[in-house]
Formats: C-alpha cells, sequence, structure tokens
C-alpha cells in the first residue's frame, strides 16, 4: 500500500472534518443507526424472518440501488434458495462460529443471487470492527492506493481474499485513529474511501485499463479449486444482464427433456409465444457434455440462441467440437466470461444512476 498517499488523504478528510463538521456528525449518526439497524438481527431472528422480514432486510443494503424492483429481485433469492435454506445460511454466515473465509465460501457456494457487495455490506453492517464493504467504489480507493492482489471480478473474491481486504482495511482505520478520528469502525472506513479515494470512478476507463489479459497477481488469486465460484458468479451476471435488459432471466432451468442449463432469457412476444435464449457457462468438465445439452436445448421450438460462455481457450476448443455437430456449429454463439463481467459492471453502474432518479416508485 502506498501510506504517503493515504496519509495525504487522510490529512485532506482531516481538514473537511473541521470545515464541515456538520456533514460528519450526520454521517455518524447515519452510521450508527445503520448498525443498530442490523445488529439488531440476532442469529434467532434472522432464523425466524418471514419474506416482509427478508424484503425490508435486503432491500434496506446500498448494493440494491442498482434495482428498480427490488421486490422481484428478492422474491427470486428467497425462490431459487428456499426460505429455510436461506435463513439458516444467512444466520450461519452473520453469526457462525467458524472463521470467516469458511462461512463466507460456503454462503456463496451454497446461496445464488447474493454477490460480494451484498454479502460484505450485512457483514460490515452487522459487525463493522471486523468486516469491511467491498464494491467497485472500494475496489477503485485500494487500487489508487496501489494495495496488491485486489480481486478485479466477483469470481475471484474467495473468502480468503475477503479476509485480506478486511484486514487491509483495518490498517486504514488504524492511520485514521492516528489523526484523532473518533469512528474508526470499517463502516466508517467505507466513507473515507468514497469521500477521498474515488480517483477514477470514471467506469468506462476503468474497464478499458483492466481488460484484456490479467496479470500476474490476478492469477495468483484465481487458484483452481475456486472453479465452482467462477461458474456460479458469471451464471448469475447472465442473468443479471437479462434482467436489466427486459427479459424474465432464470438460472438452472429445464428447458427440454435432459436439458437443464445454466442461464436463459425468456421473452413472451404478444399473443404469439415466447422467445428464449440459452447459456451454458463451462468452466470445467466435459465439453462433449455441454454441446450435447445445447443440442438438447434445441429440441424446444422456443429456443432461438444458444450461448457457450467460458475463457478464450476453453471457447476455442468448444468451438473445434462444435464444428462437426451439424446440428449446432451454425447456430451456437460464444462469449468470454471476462467480457460479461464487464457488460455487468457497466449495467450495475448505468442502473444505480438511473435507479437514484427514483423515475418510478416502489408502490407502482
Amino acid at each position: 500500500m502506498n501510506t504517503n498517499r493515504l496519509k495525504k488523504h487522510i490529512n485532506d478528510f482531516l481538514r473537511k472534518y473541521k470545515n464541515h463538521p456538520k456533514k460528519f456528525v450526520d454521517d455518524l449518526q447515519e452510521r450508527k443507526e445503520l448498525i443498530s439497524y442490523y445488529q439488531s438481527f440476532s442469529k434467532e431472528k434472522i432464523l425466524n424472518m418471514d419474506k416482509d422480514d427478508i424484503y425490508e432486510y435486503i432491500s434496506k443494503l446500498w448494493a440494491m440501488l442498482i434495482w428498480g424492483n427490488k421486490h422481484y429481485v428478492i422474491d427470486k433469492v428467497i425462490n431459487e434458495n428456499g426460505i429455510d435454506n436461506f435463513r439458516k445460511h444467512l444466520a450461519d454466515l452473520v453469526w457462525g462460529h467458524n472463521e470467516i473465509e469458511e462461512r463466507w465460501d460456503i454462503f456463496r457456494t451454497e446461496i445464488k443471487g447474493m454477490g460480494p457487495a451484498m454479502i460484505s455490506e450485512i457483514l460490515c453492517k452487522t459487525h463493522p470492527n471486523e468486516y469491511m464493504l467491498w464494491n467497485r467504489r472500494a475496489f477503485v480507493g485500494l487500487n489508487y492506493l496501489e494495495v496488491d492482489n485486489l480481486p478485479r471480478y466477483d469470481y475471484q473474491l474467495t473468502g480468503k481474499v475477503y479476509k485480506y481486504l478486511c484486514d487491509i482495511t483495518k490498517s486504514i482505520a488504524n492511520e485514521l485513529k492516528k489523526v484523532g478520528f473518533e469512528d474508526i469502525t470499517l463502516l466508517s472506513v467505507d466513507y473515507f474511501v468514497w469521500d477521498e479515494l474515488q480517483v477514477e470512478d470514471n467506469l468506462s476507463k476503468m474497464s478499458t485499463k483492466h481488460a484484456g489479459k490479467k496479470n500476474e497477481k490476478e492469477k495468483e488469486i484465481e487458484p483452481p479449486e475456486q472453479m465452482k465460484f467462477i461458474h456460479d458468479d458469471i451464471r448469475d451476471k447472465i442473468k443479471d444482464i437479462g434482467l436489466w435488459l427486459g427479459f424474465d432471466a432464470n438460472i438452472e432451468q429445464k428447458v427440454s427433456d435432459g436439458s437443464k442449463v445454466d442461464t436463459i432469457w425468456e421473452a413472451t412476444i404478444g399473443n404469439m409465444g415466447r422467445v428464449i435464449y440459452v447459456f451454458e457457462v463451462q468452466t470445467k468438465g466435459s465439453i462433449d457434455s455441454l454441446i450435447l445439452n445445447l443440442l438438447k436445448s434445441l429440441n424446444n421450438p422456443a429456443v432461438q440462441g444458444v450461448i457457450a460462455v467460458s475463457d478464450k481457450i476453453q471457447l476455442e476448443r468448444i468451438k473445434k467440437h462444435a464444428a462437426d455437430v451439424k446440428d449446432l456449429r451454425d447456430k451456437l454463439k460464444y462469449w468470454d466470461y471476462e467480457e460479461i463481467s464487464r457488460v455487468h459492471e457497466s449495467l450495475e453502474y448505468v442502473n444505480s444512476i438511473i435507479n437514484n432518479l427514483s423515475l418510478v416508485p416502489q408502490g407502482f
């Protein structure tokens, strides 16, 4: 970390604090209220939440600002995971006794539809002295401070990496403490990151800078055993992109006999019927099985497009296999999973800006 750069911005932050004390008093009060709210959900209370409780709990998250229809998104989380299963894993994540690395990885593996931004925000607002809030702004801020081994994409953020980020954030809190800040929780550090370290928050510049080949530091935090994280993360991002584009999007759907696919986008065209686009994410396993599954999905006449999703090397292998399959080769499209992450990030940013305008009330 560039400590000189950090100290400069802490001093700038301190001057703002002295010049505009009311803003900092208001921010401090806001943080206290957020922490009080999320800490009020004990393990027992989480285990007994009904759908309305879950909606209130999740909809208050800043990470939900990207969604216009919060009910739709939260209902999907409940329906895809089951309310009992969701409550159990949420309680274990927030109040479990195992190390955070293990709790994080289990939750991300078992619960669909919630990414690192939502998960870390819940943890940070419940245990603000221990856990940090991770999102695009945190990446921008820590990257500006030259912190090593930052996860560029969500699938890279394993429990081990999250623990590392929490430790980094605690070191920033310690620097704030040295100059006399009273509130040095990791939620307070998040406010500091937003106020002082957003020197590269132009999304297009950020995406361009980090597009293309991964650097060596990124490779270090993507071990082979994390392939399931990559698969599930990309699967869920494809669903999000479809929802933002106006499709009815779902994961792990049966589209024909013997064919259950990772993600579908579906649209109804008047009274004429429906159109379905099928996505299969390949991170490991048999390419022949992927091709067979996509072929079976084409037995459904509503399926108008099939897309294989993987990394560049795997996509070339899939193309070679598909070249010999007459019924598939001219219909199959290919999508690099890193490009999906960049598209998701761009649409997420656009949606958060538009939804902040509150053009459509929640009760509509």
